[in-house]
């Protein structure tokens, strides 16, 4: 399953929520992609993630808000072609508000 995260992990517990799921690929766009950010207040959540899902952040987003120089190793990017990838691999997604 493909879990899309859009909202920042500051402002939603969708991360959380997909966190205890235990399995599939995570998807950050939008705002959610705070949550790859080096120093963040969620960057150990996302670094014990990366043992049970491929988390990947979309890279149009990261460019957007500056964050580029600070994306968290072992997140992978993916440009809109990959988004679209991700969803063509996966037999399910699931965007989370």
């Amino acid at each position: 399953m493909l879990h899309i995260i859009n909202k920042s992990p500051y402002d939603r517990p969708a991360l959380d929520s997909v966190l205890k799921t235990g399995e599939g690929a995570i998807l950050l766009i939008e705002d959610g992609v705070y949550a790859a950010v080096k120093g963040g207040a969620v960057e150990a959540k996302i670094k014990t993630a990366l043992g049970k899902f491929k988390i990947y952040a979309l890279t149009p987003d990261i460019d957007a808000r500056g964050i580029a120089d600070r994306v968290i190793d072992g997140v992978t990017q993916v440009d809109y072609a990959g988004f679209v990838d991700l969803v063509a691999e996966n037999k399910t997604s699931q965007s989370w508000l």
